[in-house]
This record gives C-alpha cells, sequence and structure tokens, in this order.
C-alpha cells in the first residue's frame, strides 16, 4: 500500500509519552465567492456538520454560531447534524464531490482517517492561535496533524475505559472495580447471573473491536505498538495473543443477549440506551460515553450513578497497565471552505467555548485551562487515568484509517460472534489490507 508518506506519521502519533496524548445533512458548502476573496468584511455563509444529532451538544454549536455572528455580522453558520454511524461514509462522498457539495467545518476523528483526506486535497491548512498552541497538548495536536501542517482543532479528548452503574455493581453484589481481566471475568459473571451483564454494540462494529484493541494495549509492548503504527502489520505475536485472550473473555458469555443486532448509541434499545436506563451494567467506550447516556435517560439528564475504571491488565501482558487508548474529537475544514473557518475553529478552542463544549457534551475538554470545567465523577476518574497514562494509543480504526481500519473491525466481529473460531484471522485481516493497499 502507498504508506511511506505516512508510516512515519501513524508512528509518530500512535505511541506517546505520558501527558502526551494520542492518541459525529443536507447540503454542502455554501460560502460566498467573497468569502475566499480575502476581504475579511465580505458576507460569508458556512456549512458545519457535526455528529450530534440532539439535545445540548447540538445546542452547543448553534450557539457557538451565534456568539462568532455577534462578533463577526458578516459570517453566518449553519449547523447540520450527521448520525454518527452515517457520518464517514456521507463525508467522504461528499468531500469527494468537492465544492458545492462539502461541508466547510467538519468533525473530526483524526489519524490516518483525517490523512487519507490530506492526501486527496479535501482539506484546508489551519493556524492555531497562540491560545490554542499553549494550552492544547502537543499529543492532541498532533492527532490532526500531518507533514508538520495542521489540519484540525482538537475540542475534546477521549480515554476508553468501562463506564458503568454503581448502583448496578453493588447491586450484584460488587463492592470494587476491577483491576485484572480474571477479576472482570469473575464480575462479568456475576452481573450476568443479576440480570444486568455488560454490554457491546456489536451490531455496530467498531464496539466490539474496541475491546480487541484494548487486549491489545495490554498485551503488547510500547515498542511493538510502535511497530504496528509504522508498519501497519501486526508482526508481534503478542497480536495473536490479544485474540487469543479476548477470544477467552468472550467465551465465558459476558455480554447482554443479541449483542450483535444491538448498536450502540441513539436510541433506549441501543446499549448506551440499555445503560441509561439500568437494563445492562456497563460497556466499553471513549469518554463520550457520559454524554450519549445523558441524552437516553427517562429524564435526559446525566446518569447520577456512572463509574469509571481503566481496562484490567492481562496476565502477563506486556503493556503498562496504565497505557490508555484514546482519541480526540476535532473539527477540520475543507479545502474549499473561506478564510474564516480557520478563525471559527479557533474561536472554538478558547477555554470559554470548550468550557461550554465540556458541559453540553458531558466531555473532557481538549484545552487545559477549561478543564476545571469536568465535575462528574465518572469524567474526571478518566482524566485522571488519562493524566497517569505512562502512554497512550491512537484508537486502531482511526490510526490505521478506513481500508485496514475496516479490515480490522469486520475480523473482530466475526470472531466475536462466532462467525470465525481462530484468533489469527484478526491478524491475517490486518496483514492482508496491509499488503493490498
Amino acid at each position: 500500500m502507498s504508506f511511506n508518506p505516512t508510516r512515519a506519521r501513524r508512528s509518530a502519533f500512535a505511541v506517546a509519552a505520558a501527558g502526551l496524548l494520542l492518541t459525529t445533512a443536507a447540503c454542502g458548502s455554501s460560502n460566498d465567492a467573497s468569502g475566499s476573496s480575502g476581504d475579511a468584511n465580505a458576507k460569508v455563509t458556512m456549512t458545519l456538520w457535526t455528529n450530534s444529532t440532539t439535545g445540548p451538544g447540538v445546542q452547543f454549536f448553534k450557539d457557538a454560531a451565534t456568539a462568532f455572528h455577534t462578533q463577526h455580522p458578516n459570517v453566518t453558520i449553519k449547523v447540520q447534524s450527521v448520525q454518527n454511524e452515517d457520518y464517514d461514509g456521507k463525508l467522504q462522498t461528499a468531500l469527494q464531490a468537492g465544492k458545492g457539495s462539502a461541508p466547510d467545518i467538519m468533525f473530526q476523528r483524526g489519524g490516518g482517517k483525517m490523512l487519507a483526506m490530506v492526501q486527496a486535497g479535501q482539506l484546508g491548512e489551519l493556524t492555531l492561535s497562540g491560545d490554542a498552541s499553549s494550552n492544547i497538548s502537543t499529543g492532541a495536536q498532533s492527532i490532526f496533524q500531518a507533514d508538520g501542517k495542521t489540519y484540525g482543532v482538537p475540542l475534546s479528548i477521549t480515554p476508553e475505559g468501562i463506564w458503568y452503574s454503581t448502583d448496578l455493581f453493588k447491586k450484584a453484589g460488587l463492592t470494587g472495580t476491577p483491576t485484572t481481566i480474571a477479576d472482570l471475568t469473575s464480575d462479568a459473571a456475576k452481573l450476568q447471573a443479576a440480570g444486568t451483564p455488560l454490554a457491546v454494540g456489536g451490531k455496530d462494529g467498531w464496539p466490539a473491536a474496541h475491546w480487541y484493541y484494548m487486549f491489545a494495549v495490554r498485551d503488547c509492548s510500547q515498542d511493538a505498538l510502535n511497530k504496528a503504527a509504522s508498519s501497519a502489520q501486526f508482526a508481534d505475536p503478542c497480536f495473536l495473543q490479544a485474540g487469543k485472550d479476548l477470544g477467552t473473555f468472550v467465551a465465558t458469555k459476558p455480554f447482554e443477549k443479541d449483542a450483535f443486532n444491538t448498536a450502540a448509541q441513539g436510541s433506549a434499545a441501543s446499549t448506551a440506551g440499555l445503560l441509561a436506563n439500568h437494563k445492562v451494567a456497563g460497556e466499553l467506550m471513549g469518554a463520550w460515553e457520559p454524554g450519549v447516556v445523558g441524552d437516553l435517560t427517562p429524564d435526559k439528564k446525566p446518569l447520577a450513578d456512572l463509574g469509571y475504571f481503566p481496562f484490567p491488565s492481562t496476565v502477563d501482558g506486556k503493556g503498562d497497565a496504565t497505557a490508555m487508548m484514546e482519541g480526540a474529537d476535532g473539527y477540520s475544514c475543507s479545502a474549499w471552505a473561506p478564510q474564516q473557518c480557520n478563525e471559527f475553529l479557533n474561536f472554538l478552542a478558547t477555554a470559554d467555548q470548550e468550557s461550554k463544549y465540556a458541559t453540553a457534551f458531558s466531555a473532557i475538554p481538549a484545552n487545559k485551562a477549561a478543564q476545571g470545567s469536568v465535575t462528574d465523577a465518572a469524567s474526571k476518574a478518566a482524566l485522571e487515568a488519562a493524566n497517569n497514562a505512562k502512554y497512550s494509543v491512537l484508537f486502531l480504526d482511526t490510526l490505521f484509517g478506513s481500508n485496514i481500519g475496516n479490515a480490522l473491525n469486520t475480523a473482530v466481529v466475526n470472531f466475536m460472534s462466532g462467525q470465525s473460531s481462530d484468533p489469527q484471522s484478526i491478524v491475517d485481516a490486518v496483514n492482508n489490507a496491509s499488503t493490498k493497499g
């Protein structure tokens, strides 16, 4: 595959030292021709695509657009929502159609997925403000950089772990949280017996794949992860071991019935909805979970008993027990966006706006000056775990980009759902997709 310009980049943002963080429609762009003419006072209308579809998340962007318009009366921003699971496909189609179809401002996951957009000439280079440069960690910035240039502005960081109902854990007789997979297996059995198992939204693929990602982070050394990031190959035996350990855990039947016909988000029947209504005890997710769950509680308020713990360690795992898998949610400008797009993204990255973003999404802001706005116990625990991580790894599907990432996720789902019984199939899927390019 055409990895040459990307291997070093992937290696750079794949694994970092502690404190450095790596690692949601209608019409498209509607900017006036005058918007890119260099006249800062020309009337401009920009479109913004977000994967937030309901509640305070969407309202945050509408309020931010209004606030920016107040400061810049010539600039109007139209906010459009796209369902998260549909987002990547619709964005890819719009960007390929180019000017007139692509949004000016777009939700961005970074990593290999963003890199493909950069290489296709679909994103505009950005210049961060002094405030954003100094208050957002270089690790979080690096997720949205390629070849030394910036193509996205991070608004939040998303450390991964298990988000759970403290009430349901107590009801099942659990007095603490597990630190080893053996403990997690025992706890999952008690939760299953109590009628409130752990959950996985296998219908969407990626939530199941994240279980494999975390076993890999625990079983593989930092060096092995770095080599995989730079080569896009699972050469180290630890990646097979991660599959074996995942298989052993899945064989204990820790998840809800019909897990692979259950979606992850968006309705009361999704795993987030089941957790929000105390039908399941917890699930593995990134730090967007409090906001997603909060939108699905009966009163549409944050789940009062939501807790968080880091993914447990494996027996003889080579990865550091504190190592974190995470990503960042950011926004980019399309290659056809007017100059005011860059200014709007720096406006969103201010501590004031990121504090409001964090409140709206129950998220952890990327701007360190805004992280004091994190008040719920679960998110504070996730932030502490991220800050204490010896190193962090970007979500593997984001890291590898769509082709390899989709192959990896499909292989994991097939293995976890019983369509494949050999964990080697996961390793082979990545290596074969990497070879094909």
